[in-house]
């Protein structure tokens, strides 16, 4: 049996992708289009910051990197949670919440582990 290479660039990259697709599919409500925005932004900055994480000058400019894309994988999630889709929707949000959470869970670990 083969085991997966655990690669984090390429989950938060489809992390950023999945949101974008899932918040592009939501109905056209006032309150979903601002978390929409809010919801496509922060799951992308998450993947942006750990591709500048993995290039960082410094130490201290890694862990400030992986500090953002943990507050950011968090407002992913709230924006998730906000957000209203149709029914056939709901399992999508709640795999996306959970991969939020999983994410938020990763970042910390990596600050934790490398104090």
């Amino acid at each position: 049996m083969i085991k997966p290479e655990f690669d984090l660039e390429e989950r938060t990259a489809r992390f950023a992708e999945d949101c974008r697709d899932y918040f592009n599919d939501l109905p056209k409500t006032q309150s979903n289009i601002e978390y929409s925005g809010q919801g496509i932004r922060s799951s992308g900055s998450q993947a942006a910051n750990y591709i500048e994480a993995n290039e960082a000058l410094s130490k201290r400019d890694f862990y400030m990197r992986i500090k953002i894309c943990k507050k950011e994988a968090k407002e992913s999630r709230l924006w998730l949670r906000l957000s209203k889709p149709i029914s056939e929707k709901e399992i999508e949000k709640d795999r996306l919440i959970q991969e939020a959470i999983e994410l938020t869970r990763i970042f910390s670990t990596i600050v934790k582990s490398n104090k």
